[in-house]
């Protein structure tokens, strides 16, 4: 199942690996560039999301989620964004998965569980076909099947459990860290200049910085606490970034958030457990194994959420991470977990900068 999955390219590595070393540095940098409709996300929400009506739809939408109907539960997904390890974005396939899943249930039931495993690499020259099975569909809760295929063979499978609403009076969740809103960290233009500015800065990562901020992905992030360069050896498996799709998605449609935030739950996620490793040692094989997500609270994926990422543990030529969406109100709208295969090689003694 690994041998057509790629190589982590040296200076440049996975889309989400996040501050690993002066070479994934880089890598980040990439990405910064149930209740009523009407009650979802937070009540202050975004300042600067709050009447955008007449504001361009979020590419995510219009362009990366939205799926050609090609026969009854049969459809075709084409791509945006494509990482520079030339491979389909695994975020991609599930945003586009959960979305076919989606279409094949009514209107009252909205998703609250997803399962995935990535069997095959994608292929970015060729669409990709999502295939739908009806497993169940119950009273309360429906459950659907869906297969990616590229080439005649799957490349993605998933489960999608889907409920009706329903009020219960037993509830609790954990508290959301406490953090300096978005409103108060730098954007992408800044952070990127931020480390151009290091006098420290080798020049290839200079160019490469240069080329990142050229580029455009449909999600935005700003992350909390950046390190400098001279403490990325001293980094714990855990990093929280705000996050928030480019763009205005409105407050309509419940399963659209769902699926953008599938999307987005997969981006610089799998890198967590790279952290405390990265001076010790270079990855050149990292790729995704298998995707889960809770889906507890309605949310809107184009206002800004925490995204608090944690490993709890690796080994074993494996990573295993947490994640957690937060709405800015404190709420906890979504859970995400992730294993992934990371092989790597000691690092030679030589400057890292």
């Amino acid at each position: 199942m690994e041998a057509d999955r790629d190589a982590v390219p040296d200076n440049e590595g996975a889309p989400g690996l996040l501050f690993v070393g002066a070479e994934t540095l880089l890598e980040v940098l990439q990405a910064v560039k149930m209740s009523k409709p009407e009650d979802l996300g937070d009540a202050n929400g975004d300042a600067d999301r709050g009447d955008l009506s007449g504001d361009l739809r979020s590419v995510l939408v219009t362009s990366v989620l939205n799926l050609e109907p090609l026969d009854e539960d049969l459809y075709r997904g084409r791509h945006y964004w494509v990482p520079t390890s030339q491979r389909l974005f695994g975020g991609q396939i599930v945003g586009q998965a959960l979305v076919a899943a989606a279409k094949s249930v009514s209107e009252d039931v909205h998703v609250h569980s997803l399962h995935c495993y990535f069997v095959r690499a994608g292929d970015p020259k060729v669409p990709v076909l999502y295939h739908v099975e009806r497993t169940r569909t119950g009273a309360s809760f429906s459950v659907r099947a869906v297969k990616a295929v590229q080439h005649g063979k799957a490349i993605f499978i998933c489960q999608a459990s889907f409920q009706q609403m329903q009020p219960s009076p037993l509830q609790h969740q954990f508290s959301m860290p406490t953090v300096p809103p978005p409103e108060e960290l730098l954007d992408h233009e800044a952070l990127i200049d931020q480390y151009l500015r290091d006098p420290n800065l080798h020049e290839k990562y200079r160019v490469g910085l240069n080329r990142i901020a050229a580029r455009e992905v449909p999600i935005e992030i700003k992350l909390v606490n950046p390190p400098a360069l001279n403490q990325l050896q001293t980094l714990e498996p855990k990093q929280m970034f705000w996050v928030r799709a480019r763009g205005y998605i409105g407050d309509g449609d419940i399963k659209m958030h769902c699926c953008v935030a599938a999307y987005i739950s997969d981006y610089a996620f799998l890198g967590t457990a790279l952290l405390p490793h990265q001076s010790k040692y270079k990855v050149n094989f990292m790729v995704s194994l298998d995707h889960s997500m809770w889906f507890h609270a309605p949310f809107r994926a184009d206002h800004w959420m925490l995204y608090e990422c944690e490993s709890p543990w690796a080994g074993g030529s494996r990573g295993l991470v947490h994640g957690r969406l937060w709405r800015r109100d404190g709420v906890l709208a979504v859970t995400c977990a992730q294993e992934g295969v990371i092989r790597s090689k000691p690092r030679v003694s030589e400057s890292k900068l």
